[in-house]
């Protein structure tokens, strides 16, 4: 009876890439209580995955939250499902397009690097002209470099920061390569904008940008992102066409490990679907090519995600823990107590399957497992979920302040280690 019923309820939710608005859409959340309970939840995320239903975070145990979205057709029918099985919810979105709009509204346009504004969110046009001008503004220090090219033919732009031609290593973080998730582009620009104007004043960021040279790349996912501005809000995916569905879930393309567990899918209309064989996304080939071919030593890889408020490390294919597990975690043991100094945010860390859930073909699996390197980390960026992608642009500033001192920490980290 569970599974034909959620499974009649559940098939409202497969069309949601042709749904451009989201008006009366909520997210609900489940927090499942004891194991019976989250074995329930556990069905009902199967049920919804089989369904391609919009599941914004996966629940791995007891206390671990699963969200969800829900039409407003479907919303009595599954909050009376949510009763039968003794599942208390709570609403965490109240209206999605409401919270969109207002995350839209909030942006304007720049210019310049000059005139740019980090308090608000840009498109993928102005993240690529901040590159040009702030490479322009600091040329000493930046220049740009082409990661990758995407399907649609974008570049994949991003920057060199190198303050002296000495041969030193690198580090390398990323952001966007989820395009839904907003507050990674602009977090990457913030801290970016930070280390460059802090450079010559402040001694921690001095040590960091004379310790390593650093490769930034902030929209991964150039069509996927170029897509939630003019399309659909919520799109996650690339926009390749693999069978009847658009789009591969470019952290499940990388090729360690890829399609060699449950934590990816073979079905293309999948938010979580894997491509039809290992970097078959040029946008992932092309980026992993750079890196494999730049003679660079690479100490250090962040690929920055929201949300959930948690710094992660490998692995995510197995909730075995690497060899280097210890000194891995403590790098985000430092990296977190710095977030919580700045405005009291409270990250979790550890694996990645043991934090958020088993995921193969990942971004941080790929460099560690493949590369070597050893210090290569997740974050998952704010909130918690109380508005989940459709963060108000109110939180980048603060969200920018806390991650940036994370990033100095864990970078201080693997500077003595």
């Amino acid at each position: 009876m569970f599974r034909s019923g959620v499974l009649l309820l559940l098939a409202g939710w497969t069309c949601v890439h042709a749904v451009v608005r989201y008006d009366g859409h909520q997210v609900l959340r489940v927090v499942p209580k004891t194991l019976a309970e989250y074995r329930r939840v556990q069905k009902l995320e199967a049920f919804g995955a089989k369904a391609h239903a919009d599941i914004w975070r996966s629940s791995n145990g007891v206390g671990r939250p699963f969200d969800f979205r829900v039409t407003p057709e479907d919303f009595n029918t599954m909050t009376m499902w949510l009763h039968f099985y003794g599942l208390q919810y709570e609403v965490m979105v109240k209206d999605v397009e409401v919270a969109a709009q207002k995350q839209r509204q909030s942006n304007n346009k720049s210019t310049s690097a000059i005139d740019f504004d980090y308090g608000k969110y840009h498109d993928f046009d102005e993240v690529n002209q901040w590159i040009t001008d702030i490479a322009a503004e600091y040329p000493n220090l930046v220049s740009v470099i082409t990661a990758s090219q995407t399907y649609e033919g974008r570049n994949v732009r991003g920057l060199k920061i190198s303050v002296s031609n000495a041969t030193k290593p690198s580090l390398w973080y990323q952001g966007g390569i989820h395009a839904r998730e907003w507050i990674s582009p602009a977090t990457v620009i913030y801290i970016t904008a930070q280390l460059l104007q802090q450079y010559p004043t402040r001694p921690e960021v001095k040590e960091i940008l004379e310790g390593f040279d650093i490769y930034v790349v902030p929209v991964l996912n150039a069509d996927g992102y170029a897509y939630t501005w003019t399309g659909d809000r919520l799109w996650r995916k690339t926009r390749t066409q693999h069978g009847i569905c658009k789009g591969v879930d470019p952290n499940r393309n990388y090729g360690f490990q890829w399609g060699e567990s449950s934590g990816s899918s073979g079905d293309p209309c999948s938010e979580t679907y894997r491509g039809p064989s290992a970097f078959s996304e040029p946008v992932i080939k092309g980026v992993t090519d750079f890196i494999k071919d730049s003679g660079v030593t690479f100490k250090g890889f962040i690929d920055f995600h929201s949300y959930s408020e948690v710094w992660m490390t490998a692995w995510g294919y197995t909730t075995d823990t690497p060899n280097d597990f210890d000194a891995q975690d403590a790098s985000s043991a430092a990296a977190t107590a710095a977030i919580k100094a700045v405005h009291g945010t409270t990250y979790e860390h550890g694996t990645i399957a043991s934090v958020l859930y088993i995921a193969n073909g990942n971004s941080v699996d790929w460099a560690y497992g493949s590369m070597g390197i050893k210090y290569a980390a997740t974050p998952e960026l704010r909130d918690k979920g109380q508005f989940g992608f459709l963060l108000p642009a109110d939180q980048i500033i603060p969200c920018g302040e806390e991650t940036l001192e994370g990033f100095l920490a864990y970078a201080k980290y693997v500077l003595d280690n």
